[in-house]
């Protein structure tokens, strides 16, 4: 197995088919007081499948205001990993094409029938691709300690 391999294995092991709060960074649309971009950071309950976290939300929240401006987006969370990606907004969580993604939601969300407001257009799928980042393994499960992966490249240090 390569180091890539044992690293995708380890993220789908704590973070594949269950729900995951995640800390969320985009870039803010207002500037700082120099005019520069500033970061801005939420939490968020997402699930980890194939390269990618899937977040149930509002298409009118500042998070997808900020995206739409920027979709270059940071996830971090306590299982000690911090990974940039791109977001994209999938549309309607009840779309035919969000079928998959919308069960796994009632599936791994326990909370997402009472208050996913799904039967609302503007209740939509954001998905994070991961492109890079790095996950620390304090166990060594798999021969490592640290995994700088490239998920564009499938590589790993």
């Amino acid at each position: 197995m390569t180091k890539f391999e044992k690293a995708i294995k380890l993220i789908e092991e704590r973070y594949g088919n269950k729900e995951e709060v995640i800390g969320l960074a985009t870039i803010a649309i207002s500037k700082n007081q120099d005019r520069k971009p500033r970061p801005a950071v939420r939490m968020v309950c997402a699930y980890y499948e194939d390269g990618a976290f899937y977040i149930s939300t509002d298409a009118r929240q500042a998070k997808m205001l900020q995206i739409a401006e920027n979709n270059e987006v940071a996830v971090c969370g306590l299982g000690w990993y911090s990974f940039q990606g791109i977001a994209e907004n999938l549309g309607w969580v009840k779309e035919e094409k969000n079928a998959h993604i919308r069960a796994n939601f009632k599936k791994y969300f326990e909370w997402f029938d009472d208050h996913g407001g799904e039967d609302d257009p503007n209740s939509i799928i954001l998905k994070i691709t991961l492109t890079e980042g790095t996950i620390i393994d304090h166990e060594a499960k798999y021969g490592e300690q640290k995994y700088v992966i490239d998920f564009v490249n499938k590589t790993a240090e």
